[in-house]
């Protein structure tokens, strides 16, 4: 077990479990305690945290990473400098472009694109900001579960402006995806990003990388001097436009790439919206390396660790990638090519001899016939009827159906899989399995319109069709509330087929206008109305006395004046009654007025109706 396990960092980040290893650090699971949110936790591996090199590129990683806020780059929370050096990242629930290729293999043209614009958006907004990746390669992409991409490792990233800029091993990266400049230590640009990104959009779209080779060495001299098969001639079904935006990405001469992220995203735009837009350029012009001459540098590249990188030099260092197709740092022994030469040669007489001798003995052998071997051919693609009539296959192979299931790479009827497998070799049993296609995977496009989003993302994945559901793209709607979907890209009733993209319009709801608030108090109650509902807000009206201000004038208002509100707004005014009225005390009645009894009253003894001074 990790030693790191159930530690808390700076009495906050808890370490529960060990979930990637890079070349420098260590990924650990976290929970953060203070947010109480799970976290990503990269940290300096304790061997090289003693190397003071690798703790300064340890910094700068975290420097330029800390820079940069972007929905398609993995976004860096916290960084460390103690005793402990780590970087706090997001927790990425979802896979690598890596993963994901190796369990769908090719891309649709679609599902390219989509990946691949989010990929140049992130790169945009890193570019803008002076740092550019040097190590594009679908293990750095990380694909979410909503099918959005994140650009994550920016682990030999350096601020532009920098002034290394030789060609480490560790910069190197995955020889597959460099641009020609590293190859050759050349100063790098944005430019070098792009080009690693035109060999991922190629991968995505022809399921194999433009250059192999069985060393580094070799690969990297591809990039300089070779000309990959365009996306088309490996896969007709590749737009032209497509095709030619990855070819321009891939340019060998820097100056006939992309100049910038946006101006590739431009064109990968135009082509989202119009696929049959012809591009004003032609793919011809990329195909041709720098170099017509010759089919390797004739210059020795910069030195690796002490060795010179060259190509049929004196000396050569052979660097070996490692699983994940990443230079090995250790030498290995170099070997004239005169020595290889005589070895070859003896090995082709050793074969020869070895050959004559099994021919000799089969022909004294009367009783047991000669026994041929057979290479199985590719069957992939072809019909039943097809295969039967290959001459590879006619009389030497019999070819049964054991299934059929949908298909999105081949259409119904040809055979999508089989065993053994083409290539290998057979001598009795020349029986070939096959399954054969049904054909693309297709279903009809629901109506989303008007269901919140989520809602519509889980009905779309319940049809089954390993589809993308993107509902990045958000809109002012006087109609549809808020999180809920204003339009679909298909729109309802379109045929949809296995791993689409659906484009979903998600509704910000009406568009919120805001007016300056005007100065109401004393102003007449009817001009006060009519200003408020020229600014389109609602009047409420309260009375109330005043001393100071004349009746049916505003006393005071509920927002002050020069206040932004949004119309639809109420805004309270308070309108003057004038001065409360006031009420006067009554007049003393005089000493001989009658009493409260009035007419008809018993007074003095209780006579009745009596005379005033009359005796009784």
């Amino acid at each position: 077990m990790d030693n790191m396990i159930g530690k808390l960092l700076d009495n906050r980040y808890e370490l529960l479990e060990i979930i990637g290893t890079g070349g420098m650090a260590l990924v650990y699971k976290a929970h953060d305690h203070r947010l109480n949110r799970s976290v990503a936790v990269k940290i300096l591996k304790s061997d090289l945290a003693e190397d003071e090199d690798f703790r300064r590129r340890f910094r700068d990683e975290s420097q330029a990473v800390a820079m940069l806020s972007h929905p398609n780059i993995v976004s860096v929370y916290d960084v460390s400098r103690g005793e402990i050096e780590y970087i706090v990242m997001e927790l990425i629930d979802g896979i690598t472009l890596k993963q994901y290729m190796d369990r769908r293999g090719k891309l649709n043209w679609r599902e390219s694109l989509h990946f691949i614009t989010q990929i140049m958006r992130g790169l945009s907004h890193a570019h803008s900001r002076g740092i550019i990746h040097r190590d594009i390669k679908p293990q750095n992409v990380m694909i979410l579960r909503d099918g959005s991409v994140k650009i994550a490792d920016f682990g030999i990233a350096r601020l532009e402006s920098s002034k290394r800029h030789t060609m480490t091993q560790q910069a190197l990266g995955s020889v597959h995806y460099i641009s020609p400049e590293q190859a050759k230590g050349d100063v790098t640009d944005a430019r070098s990003d792009i080009y690693s990104a035109g060999v991922v959009l190629y991968e995505m779209l022809t399921s194999r990388l433009p250059f192999e080779g069985d060393s580094a060495v070799s690969v990297a001299i591809q990039h300089l001097s070779s000309v990959p098969l365009t996306p088309c001639e490996i896969d007709p079904t590749v737009p032209l436009a497509l095709e030619k935006i990855c070819m321009k990405a891939m340019a060998c001469d820097i100056d006939k790439r992309y100049p910038t992220a946006e101006a590739m995203i431009a064109d990968l735009e135009e082509f989202r919206k119009n696929p049959n837009t012809d591009l004003q350029f032609t793919i011809d012009e990329f195909k041709k390396p720098k170099s017509k001459t010759s089919k390797a540098p004739t210059q020795p590249l910069p030195k690796l660790g002490g060795a010179d990188f060259v190509s049929g030099g004196k000396q050569s260092e052979e660097i070996e990638p490692d699983d994940e197709g990443d230079i090995d740092d250790g030498p290995k022994s170099a070997t004239l090519p005169k020595a290889l030469i005589i070895v070859a040669i003896l090995a082709l007489c050793g074969a020869a001899v070895f050959g004559l001798w099994q021919l000799v003995i089969n022909s004294f052998n009367n009783n047991e016939p000669v026994k041929t071997d057979y290479e199985v051919p590719n069957l992939v693609g072809m019909t039943i009827e097809q295969a039967n009539a290959d001459e590879r296959v006619n009389g030497i192979f019999t070819i049964t159906q054991i299934g059929q299931r949908a298909s999105k790479d081949y259409p119904a009827g040809q055979i999508i899989e089989q065993s053994p497998s083409w290539g290998k070799t057979v001598r009795e049993n020349r029986e070939i399995n096959v399954f054969v296609s049904t054909g693309i995977k297709t279903g009809t496009m629901p109506n989303v319109v008007n269901q919140e989003h989520r809602a519509a993302a889980v009905m779309l994945r319940q049809l089954d069709l390993n589809l993308t559901v993107d509902d990045a793209t958000e809109e002012y709607s006087d109609d549809i509330s808020p999180g809920y979907v204003i339009s679909s890209n298909p729109a309802e009733g379109a045929t949809l087929q296995d791993g689409d993209v659906v484009m979903l319009v998600i509704s910000k709801g009406p568009k919120v206008v805001t007016v300056n608030v005007i100065t109401l108090t004393n102003m007449s109650l009817e001009l006060a109305q009519k200003n408020i509902s020229e600014l389109g807000l609602v009047c409420a009206v309260d009375y109330a006395y005043s001393e100071t201000v004349a009746a049916d004038y505003v006393i005071s208002q509920s927002v002050p004046a020069n206040t932004k509100l949004a119309q639809g707004s109420t805004i309270k005014i308070v309108v003057s009654l004038g001065p409360e009225q006031q009420m006067e005390d009554p007049e003393p009645l005089p000493p001989d007025a009658p009493s409260d009894g009035g007419e008809g009253t018993v007074t003095d003894g209780g006579s009745e109706g009596g005379a005033e001074g009359e005796a009784p």
